[in-house]
């Protein structure tokens, strides 16, 4: 595959080739990507404007690999052996050479040239932990279904956005990063006061994490009731039962002003079932009971045992994907709702809402206008994009919620002729592909309301379509709270790697840097490296500033009942070397 086109300077003054000098003479695109031009799906919007550049470089600190400040130096890990466990400083996971599609080659550390380097954020699931719609009640028969940490979502997503701003470049290759991209779930509940969180978050400004009674807290936390860790309160609930503190004022705290500086690095935006459903499982914006309820006075907070296991099995097996039993359930536990202060700003937001917030110059921070959408998505009614990272390499971001209802994915017919048509019209990059659903989640097929004619595409069709393409690298994708990394071999050479990443609200809470590394020897090298947010391992019960819950919030996610602890994967689905053939 010819890599050898034109060079021309940008709009920036920026020349496309920038040399650098890391482990030696290194070239590497500077960063400046073009919007590439549409198809006839209208996904992106024509431009030739640059809509990528990385973050300048001081030439008195020549750029060179580092590991602090990453999971190679250190992880948080638990320091006593039993009940609440605090934590500190662990040792750091070592990085793990992948040889499952090529054969490393000795040598290519200094053969190697960059060809992209970027961080990947997936899962924040900012929480408006006080809207009446939420499903804590489901903890009565299943200990995960709320968790103690979700009041600080917004703190702990803050002070990831520190840990990248702080960052000297990709920790390998030493490169300038080019970008960030969140691969959705950016919030939780679909409603409009997380998605405001959300964008300043990512590109700056001042949230109060707090709706309904802007002077206090009104939800779970201080109901009484013995089910959920009741902080301020010196009730000996479930979760005081477990070692959980005691913490005077932690819900004020919890929802006073926090102020986000906003990524240093572009960033762009990928859409999730969180993103898009209420309760990231309902296909339900046209029913207005459950709209009403969103904003209203009203909140259900308890029910039994036996009535949450029945609503969690229909929320797992797809029964009620319209949320037609859920209506009919609030309905019937109305009596037993509690009174809180209603708010218009946690209404559910739609698909054309969400395009608008992105496109919302307000939210531009260092850009790109849009965050990869474009008003070319908004007149299409379309949620994917393709734009260019670097000289060789481009971006594609995927759909790949289904508005029918239900958390698993899928691609429909129009979404995936798309793909391979823009794979194959920029054959001569190399291209990473980015979703929210993984392959093996990309299980639902249930018809798009909007498009009822159309055939919906699992996962194993994605794969197929991936495959056969020799420029693909790599499928970056979250919502399985997981490291997972899967190799994909297909005939003629061709393969590709899967990188699914952890989530950022259940612990580990991690984030990922990939670097894509041409060897120069026949094999291309994409090196993973997992970091943390910045706040402190340790804890201080006495420090409740921003930056104090943000360390609360890596460790009651470390203690929360009924967690999942295998979710920072083995040893080789975190820090890697990945090496591929070139196609």
């Amino acid at each position: 595959m010819s890599r050898i086109r034109s060079v021309a300077a940008s709009a920036l003054g920026v020349h496309r080739r920038t040399v650098l000098a890391a482990a030696g003479a290194v070239s590497l695109s500077a960063g400046v990507g073009y919007a590439l031009r549409p198809t006839e799906s209208q996904a992106a919007a024509a431009s030739e404007a640059p809509v990528v550049a990385s973050r300048k470089v001081s030439a008195k600190a020549p750029l060179a690999p580092y590991t602090k400040g990453t999971t190679l130096a250190s992880v948080a890990a638990p320091r006593n052996s039993s009940g609440y466990r605090r934590l500190g400083d662990g040792p750091g996971w070592k990085r793990v050479v992948r040889s499952d599609l090529a054969t490393p080659k000795s040598g290519r550390a200094g053969r190697r040239t960059t060809l992209a380097a970027f961080v990947q954020f997936t899962d924040l699931h900012l929480m408006d932990v006080q809207h009446p719609l939420r499903l804590e009640f489901l903890r009565s028969t299943d200990p995960h279904a709320w968790r103690p940490h979700e009041a600080l979502t917004v703190p702990g997503a803050v002070s990831l956005v520190e840990r990248v701003n702080a960052l000297r470049g990709a920790p390998v290759t030493g490169a300038p990063l080019h970008f960030v991209m969140t691969t959705g779930d950016n919030t939780d509940n679909n409603a409009h006061s997380e998605l405001e969180w959300f964008m300043k978050v990512m590109s700056g400004g001042r949230i109060t994490p707090n709706s309904g009674d802007p002077r206090h807290y009104e939800g779970v936390q201080n109901s009484g009731l013995k089910q959920y860790w009741q902080p301020g309160s010196t009730t000996r609930d479930g979760d005081k039962a477990l070692g959980f503190p005691y913490l005077k004022g932690f819900l004020a705290a919890a929802i006073r002003e926090v102020r986000s500086p906003g990524l240093n690095l572009p960033w762009y935006s990928t859409v999730g079932n969180h993103d898009s459903l209420p309760l990231g499982c309902y296909g339900s914006h046209g029913d207005p009971y459950l709209a009403e309820a969103a904003i209203g006075g009203k909140k259900l907070m308890s029910v039994s045992a036996a009535d949450a296991k029945k609503l969690q099995g229909a929320i797992k097996k797809a029964t009620d994907p319209k949320g037609v039993g859920y209506r009919d359930f609030l309905k019937a536990h109305a009596r037993s709702m509690r009174s809180v202060t209603p708010d218009q700003n946690r209404a559910p937001y739609t698909s054309a809402d969400y395009l608008k917030a992105h496109l919302d110059p307000a939210h531009q921070g260092h850009g790109p206008a849009g965050h990869g959408y474009s008003s070319a998505n908004l007149d299409a009614g379309t949620q994917y994009y393709a734009f260019r990272i670097s000289e060789d390499v481009i971006g594609i971001s995927l759909d790949t919620t289904d508005a029918g209802g239900h958390y698993e994915g899928s691609l429909g017919t129009a979404q995936l002729k798309w793909l391979d048509k823009t794979l194959k019209d920029n054959k001569d990059s190399y291209a990473v592909v980015f979703s929210h659903h993984t392959s093996k989640t990309m299980t639902n097929t249930r018809p798009d309301p909007a498009h009822p004619g159309e055939r919906r595409h699992n996962g194993a069709e994605v794969i197929s379509v991936l495959a056969s393409h020799t420029n693909v690298l790599a499928w970056v994708n979250g919502h399985i709270h997981k490291n997972v990394i899967t190799p994909h071999k297909a005939s003629g050479g061709r393969s590709f790697w899967e990188i699914s990443t952890a989530s950022h609200v259940d612990y580990p809470q991690l984030a990922r840097v990939i670097e894509l590394a041409d060897n120069k020897d026949g094999t291309i090298s994409l090196f993973t490296t997992l970091i943390e947010s910045a706040a402190p391992h340790r804890t201080d019960y006495a420090d409740l500033s921003q930056t104090g819950l943000a360390a609360l919030y890596r460790e009651l996610s470390y203690n929360a009942p009924g967690a999942n602890k295998t979710l920072a994967g083995s040893a080789a689905d975190r820090n890697t070397e990945l090496v591929l053939k070139k196609g």
